[in-house]
Formats: C-alpha cells, sequence, structure tokens
C-alpha cells in the first residue's frame, strides 16, 4: 500500500513537472527566438519547477525523502533555484539590455517584471539568510525564511501567469498553483501543529 502511494506521488509530481517543460519545448514562438532567449526563458520555467517541489522537500512529504534526509536536497534544490534564476536574469539581460534595467529600476511599464523583481530579490534574501541560518535564533530564520520564500513563490507564480509565451497556459496554471499550495501547506503547517498542542494541553 504505501509503495503504490509513493509510486503515485512520484508519478504525479513528475507530470506535474515535465508537462510544462514538455509543452512549453513544442511552442510555436520558439521559431522566433534566438538560442540566448530560449535558455533564458527554459531556465525561468525550471526555476518555477524549483519552487513547486521545494516545500515538499522542507516537511519531508515526499516518500524516501523525510527529514532529515530531506534537507540536504532542499539545500541542493535551493542552490540549483539560484542558479536558474540568474540563468534566466542574465540570457534576458544579453538578449535585451533595456527592457532587465527598467525591470531592476522598478520603472518597466509591464507588471510581470514587478513581480518576478520581487520574487527574485526575496529568493536571493532567503539564500543569503541560509548562509547565515547557523547565527540566527531559530524562531527568528523559520519566521523570515517563510516570508521570503512565500514571496518567491508568490511573486514567481504571478510573475509567470502574466507572461504570455511559450509555457502552455492550462500546465502553467496547474504548476503554479502547485507551487502555492504545497507553499501554503508548508507555512501552515508548523502553526496548526502548535495551536493543535495548545488545545490538547487544556
Amino acid at each position: 500500500m504505501h509503495t503504490i502511494r509513493a509510486m503515485l506521488i512520484w508519478t504525479g509530481l513528475a507530470l506535474a513537472l515535465a508537462l510544462p517543460l514538455t509543452l512549453a519545448a513544442t511552442s510555436e514562438y520558439l521559431a522566433w527566438r534566438d538560442p540566448v532567449y530560449i535558455v533564458a526563458g527554459f531556465a525561468g520555467i525550471v526555476a518555477l519547477c524549483f519552487t513547486s517541489v521545494q516545500p515538499l522537500l522542507a516537511r519531508g512529504w515526499l516518500p524516501g525523502l523525510p527529514l532529515p534526509r530531506g534537507r540536504p536536497v532542499h539545500h541542493i534544490i535551493g542552490i540549483l533555484l539560484v542558479a536558474a534564476v540568474v540563468i534566466h536574469v542574465a540570457g534576458l539581460w544579453i538578449t535585451s539590455p533595456p527592457d532587465i534595467i527598467d525591470a531592476l529600476l522598478l520603472r518597466a511599464p509591464t507588471p510581470f517584471s514587478l513581480w518576478g523583481v520581487a520574487a527574485m530579490w526575496a529568493l536571493f534574501a532567503a539564500a543569503l539568510l541560509a548562509a547565515f541560518r547557523r547565527r540566527l535564533p531559530p524562531r527568528t530564520w523559520r519566521t523570515v525564511h517563510m516570508i521570503l520564500v512565500s514571496i518567491v513563490v508568490l511573486g514567481g507564480a504571478i510573475h509567470a501567469m502574466l507572461i504570455e509565451g511559450t509555457m502552455e497556459m492550462t500546465s502553467k496554471a496547474l504548476l503554479c498553483a502547485l507551487a502555492i499550495a504545497a507553499t501554503a501547506a508548508a507555512v501552515a503547517t508548523p502553526w496548526l501543529l502548535q495551536k493543535r498542542r495548545v488545545a490538547g494541553r487544556k
């Protein structure tokens, strides 16, 4: 029973991640894009996939990767997520420097740029915070980290949904919904457990 359940979870997650990538690879928009732009775009899609996996790893909800076994994988995916965003932004910078400058200076006329930049800086802040985790009180670390990653996921999902590009809309919406739902569940779980413990003592 546990084996079947684990297989279903992994299969569902694999489909949720592979389908948007596969459909994006067959998009007609790619015919008019240069290679650097395509790499930058797919780096953004990969980053969105990583945000869906991270909260599942953080809570040990993936079969075969319970805590603390899943924690090193969570750290590695976090590094890859930062790298994917850097490649995404760097590629777009190469193809259109003025657009990236306007986005970074928060003067871009497109709303998706503002959400993307907000998510990017929140991600960099979360990564920097992780590097100094041992120097922070555990409660402070958890609270700030959860706030930052929530901004990353929400901002990244809105950024992706507002863009009309290579990603197919339905699969993109499902991937964004997965990332938001998984993050919301991961953030709410400690609070719900604490509330249940307090209720049990009364």
